[in-house]
Parts: C-alpha cells; structure tokens; sequence
C-alpha cells in the first residue's frame, strides 16, 4: 500500500486510495464514481486534492498517497505516505472542534473555521504509511 499508479482507486473494502507524491507534473482525474458521488483528484509532487461532489475533501502540501480513506458521520480515518513535513487539510462541519490523532499520538483538540477547514502537519517519511483519526472532540 502507497502509491496510487491509477490516481483514485476503490478499494474492496468500500474505501478509496488516491494520490502520487513521486509524479513531476499535476496529473487529474475526474468524475470517478464511488457509492453515487462523483470525485475528482489532482496530484503531483507539490499537492495532491481530492473532490467529492465539486465539494472540498482533502489537500496536502507537499503531496501524499492516501490510503484507505473513510468518512463517516463520526470521524474521518485514512493512511498517509509521503516524503517530507507536509500540511494536511480536510473540510469537516464548521465551527466545531475535532480530536486528531496521527498513529498513536495525540495532536490535541482543533476548531474548524467558518468554513469547516481543519489544517494540521505531519512529518511523512518514504514508504512508512502514518495512520490519521480525525474525530469530533
């Protein structure tokens, strides 16, 4: 599990992997269909951005490959490879405080802004996939 050769991929657990840190230039794909929602994912090595419905999911700078992604009502859970200290946003409810966890360290209890955006980093090493929690406080 890590890189994404095909750019967004469900997996047969009903999660999606997606992303590709290593590509020079952005690569996108669009209108991939998982469970009636329509995604759309840019990646490259300065980002990768992930859509759901024209809407907002998940961007890094620089970029990842994210595996096993799941949203839920009550948390967001997916693993993350990567290459350097890289800023991770995700859009969840607005105003609204949310426990994040990276593996088992706990990154404390964040607040979303007016537009539900919630930004954290994380120090991402080649090939060693970082489990991520992100759970309403």
């Amino acid at each position: 599990m890590a890189l994404v050769k095909e750019l967004i991929r469900k997996e047969s657990n009903g999660t999606i992997s997606f992303g590709n840190y290593e590509l020079p230039a952005k690569e996108k794909l669009g209108d991939f269909e998982v469970a009636g929602d329509l995604y759309k994912v840019k990646t490259w090595n300065a980002m990768t951005k992930l859509e759901k419905n024209e809407g907002f999911v998940y961007e890094s700078i620089p970029g990842t490959a994210v595996n096993l992604f799941k949203e839920t009502d009550s948390e967001v859970e997916f693993f993350v490879d990567g290459n350097a200290s890289t800023q991770i946003t995700l859009e969840l409810e607005p105003e609204k405080e949310y426990k994040v966890l990276v593996g088992d360290r706990d990154l404390g209890v964040s607040k979303t802004d007016i537009g539900g955006k919630l930004t954290f980093d994380v120090d991402l090493e080649k090939g060693v996939l970082a489990q991520i929690k992100v759970m309403p406080a």
